[in-house]
């Protein structure tokens, strides 16, 4: 607990350190993210388009800590096992609520989650020997993941029209596909790696 919480320098940080409590704060968003979902059910009012900006602002948070971190020389191996979880518990929450009420079909839900959760079954498997921190693969599908989620939640075809809706099934194939790319490449450097050790 003893260390820097906001100061930059190079002696050790604190794990309860701005960055870290910022991620700590987007793991308690979520579970407010979920009951505006589940309560809107699919209904479209004020709720859901509360729910979004939720969603928009919890997942912001990604790029605030991580930014405050490396420019403060706040990182730590707490926060880089932390700040998966915060994005997977917040992402992966979001896609089995959409499609709790029928608006993504769950084979989408099924190969996100199965590939966040064996990347971080992996990560806490080798944690006494090394910590695992998020690739720029990783990084990106994280993106790709957030502005497809953002684009579901927030209603525009409703707006725009319904050619949002192609929009937004073609943001959710990105995803995916960055999703499965990056799986594989985290199991391949795995494989690597045992090879070396």
């Amino acid at each position: 607990m003893r260390g820097r919480v906001w100061r930059a320098g190079d002696t050790p940080s604190s794990i309860l350190n701005v960055p870290n409590i910022i991620t700590i704060v987007r793991i308690f968003m979520a579970p407010a993210l979920f009951w505006m979902l589940l309560v809107d059910n699919g209904d479209l009012g004020p709720l859901r388009w509360v729910a979004a900006v939720f969603f928009v602002v919890a997942i912001g948070t990604d790029g605030i800590d991580g930014h405050i971190a490396r420019s403060r020389n706040l990182v730590t191996d707490f926060g880089k096992i932390l700040d998966p979880i915060a994005d997977k518990l917040l992402i992966g929450g979001t896609l089995v609520c959409l499609s709790i009420i029928g608006e993504l079909p769950w084979w989408v839900t099924a190969i996100i989650l199965v590939r966040e959760l064996g990347i971080t079954a992996y990560r806490m498997a080798v944690l006494r020997n090394r910590v695992i921190p998020a690739s720029r693969g990783g990084k990106l599908k994280t993106v790709l993941q957030a502005v497809a989620i953002a684009f579901y939640l927030f209603p525009l075809w409703v707006v725009l029209g319904d050619w949002m809706l192609w929009v937004n099934g073609a943001l959710m194939a990105a995803a995916v596909i960055a999703t499965v790319v990056s799986g594989i490449d985290y199991l391949v450097k795995a494989i690597r790696h045992q090879e070396v050790v």
